[in-house]
């Protein structure tokens, strides 16, 4: 196994460690509901979500009558995304696998779907061949990516997060070049930007959901020495408390929406 497949093998378990579903709900609900409605799912129509995670988007296009299918690298997300679906009443068939190798036959689906998702893959162009090869002509597609807050940013990088070098990464999505370098020869391509506010009863809150419920984070945090780890915590709690308002915490998170049609052969 190379150093690469064993990093996607550690991360596989990692992300699937902790209840992701609640971050899904109290933090991203926003985005998912804004990428849902721009790609306004129809009755019948085939979808795929890509790095569904725990299954929020795929559940919402479900809720919509698409027929959906949704895959995930990680087994634990896989297996919470089919029991929210079960719950729901939904038929959503979830599959792990990785979205740089989708065993999904070509033009399958009219629409292909990723909040948050496949930006984190190790082979960008990998992804994007995949997603241009099972999108039919005149489908859409449809994937959000986060953008700068730098003071959160510089918070979020203090938690030490292995990724390889040979790994590509994750912010370069945010970059329309980059994007149209990877797409734009089977999409047309339209950018959108948005705000999802990170919400939260106060700063602790705020800090106790990252910890409890992301996985990565969580074992990154458990990495620092106590002194690092205590003051990344004292900073976290402050930075947060400065964005109160009535009541309530609400801290900016600028996000991109890549929107795209699939041209015709």
């Amino acid at each position: 196994m190379t150093a690469l497949a064993r990093w996607k093998a550690e991360q596989a378990q990692i992300w699937g460690s902790a209840p992701w579903q609640n971050v899904a709900a109290s933090v991203l609900a926003p985005l998912h509901a804004e990428l849902v409605a721009r790609l306004a799912p129809r009755g019948g129509e085939r979808w795929v979500d890509l790095a569904t995670g725990t299954g929020a988007v795929a559940l919402r296009a479900a809720h919509a009558d698409a027929r959906v299918i949704a895959q995930d690298l990680a087994p634990g997300m896989v297996e919470t995304a089919r029991r929210l679906a079960a719950e729901q009443g939904l038929d959503i068939r979830f599959d792990v696998g990785d979205a740089e190798r989708l065993p999904y036959q070509d033009t399958s689906f009219d629409v292909v779907a990723s909040a948050q998702g496949v930006i984190f893959a190790a082979n960008h162009k990998a992804v994007a061949r995949e997603i241009g090869r099972v999108c039919r002509a005149g489908g859409r597609l449809g994937l959000t990516c986060w953008l700068p807050n730098p003071d959160l940013d510089d918070l979020m990088d203090r938690i030490p997060l292995e990724r390889p070098a040979a790994a590509d990464r994750p912010r370069d999505w945010g970059q329309p070049g980059y994007v149209r370098r990877l797409l734009e020869a089977d999409f047309e391509l339209e950018f959108a930007d948005a705000v999802c506010p990170w919400s939260a009863a106060s700063g602790e809150a705020a800090w106790l959901r990252l910890i409890t419920s992301d996985g990565v984070a969580q074992v990154g945090v458990a990495r620092l020495a106590p002194r690092e780890r205590d003051a990344l915590h004292h900073d976290w709690i402050e930075y947060f408390e400065r964005h109160r308002a009535d009541g309530r915490i609400s801290v900016p998170r600028p996000y991109r929406l890549i929107l795209g049609r699939r041209k015709r052969e």
